[in-house]
């Protein structure tokens, strides 16, 4: 049997799990509680006073946490999705990766609220060839209830795939011509934060600001995170900042983080071929944080509180990026 023949029949098998249950009566492991909640607002910087208080409700996309099980799992599988799983491994599509999720909130949650849920397996795609391989996209429907009320719809969809055979990997080019050692790793610039980096490559931190509340964000988001406004502009930072806390990284040496650049003096990054060397969380004086290298102080130097001022440095013909300099007090 070919390739192409034992896709065909793979796919057959895999449509006929579309609509079997993948978890039945299901319930969630914790009620809806107030520290979960709060612990969400503060790594998503959601500071809405409506999931605060006496009459707080919980945060609308939290409505998967309140059905995930966990390192222990649920009692409540059926087994289909484990199956479906399963052939994808024997046939080669060892490899996963979540692609979305779609959510629809019918009615609020609030502490207190003891969730149930039934998930089903909503579709099973044919094949499809992507650039990571080649495989099948599974998406699952999870209801939510609470009192036997609807309260969403949570879809999630993966795509389960044999991994493409790699290229044979490149030489490494040289950070500076006529010396050894690679090319530090390009930023990843998308459509929502490729404003940021056209301002550091014209030597600019640019800040958003949402125009309907006055927030400053930082990373820079599609959305304010205190209102939910979508419209906004940009301050430039002063470049004035104190170290809110740091790590210094010594193992493994990577030559390509740990060789230094070069600032508009001259000056070097502060750290030798073998490290170590600082990475700090700066918060700005704007009162926005960010991740950056402190320089131009020795790594076991660096302090919480210690002022820095911004620095665009040069690491490869390239690549510019902003780090922080530390400033004699």
């Amino acid at each position: 049997m070919s390739d192409e023949q034992g896709y065909d029949a793979l796919g057959a098998r895999l449509k006929e799990f579309e609509g079997r249950p993948a978890a039945v009566a299901g319930t969630g492991k914790d009620p809806v509680n107030a520290p979960m909640i709060r612990h969400w607002c503060e790594a998503m910087g959601d500071t809405n006073p409506a999931y605060t208080g006496p009459e707080a409700i919980a945060p609308p996309a939290m409505l998967q946490a309140w059905t995930m099980a966990g390192l222990s799992g649920h009692q409540d599988r059926t087994g289909a999705y484990d199956e479906l799983l399963g052939l994808l491994d024997a046939s080669g599509c060892t490899a996963v990766v979540a692609t979305d999720c779609e959510q629809e909130y019918l009615r609020p949650l609030r502490p207190g609220d003891e969730v149930a849920f039934d998930t089903v397996i909503e579709e099973v795609s044919g094949r499809k060839t992507t650039k990571l391989g080649t495989g099948y996209f599974v998406t699952t429907r999870t209801d939510v209830r609470v009192g036997g009320e609807p309260a969403g719809t949570h879809r999630f969809r993966i795509l389960k795939y044999a991994p493409a055979p790699r290229p044979p990997a490149a030489p490494q080019r040289s950070a500076e011509p006529g010396k050894p050692g690679a090319l530090r790793p390009r930023p990843v610039v998308n459509r929502d934060n490729a404003g940021f980096w056209e301002g550091v490559a014209a030597h600019r931190l640019l800040i958003q600001r949402c125009t309907g509340c006055g927030t400053l964000r930082h990373p820079w988001l599609p959305g304010c995170n205190a209102c939910g406004g979508l419209d906004w502009d940009t301050v430039e930072a002063s470049g004035e900042g104190t170290v809110h806390s740091y790590v210094v990284m010594h193992h493994p040496h990577f030559p390509a983080f740990t060789e230094s650049g070069t600032g508009p003096d001259g000056s070097d990054g502060g750290a030798g071929a073998d490290g170590p060397y600082a990475v700090g969380l700066i918060e700005l004086a704007e009162g926005v944080r960010m991740v950056s290298n402190v320089v131009g102080v020795p790594y076991d130097k660096v302090r919480v509180g210690l002022p820095v001022r911004l620095v665009f440095r040069r690491y490869d013909a390239e690549l510019t990026l902003p780090v922080f300099r530390a400033v004699d007090r």
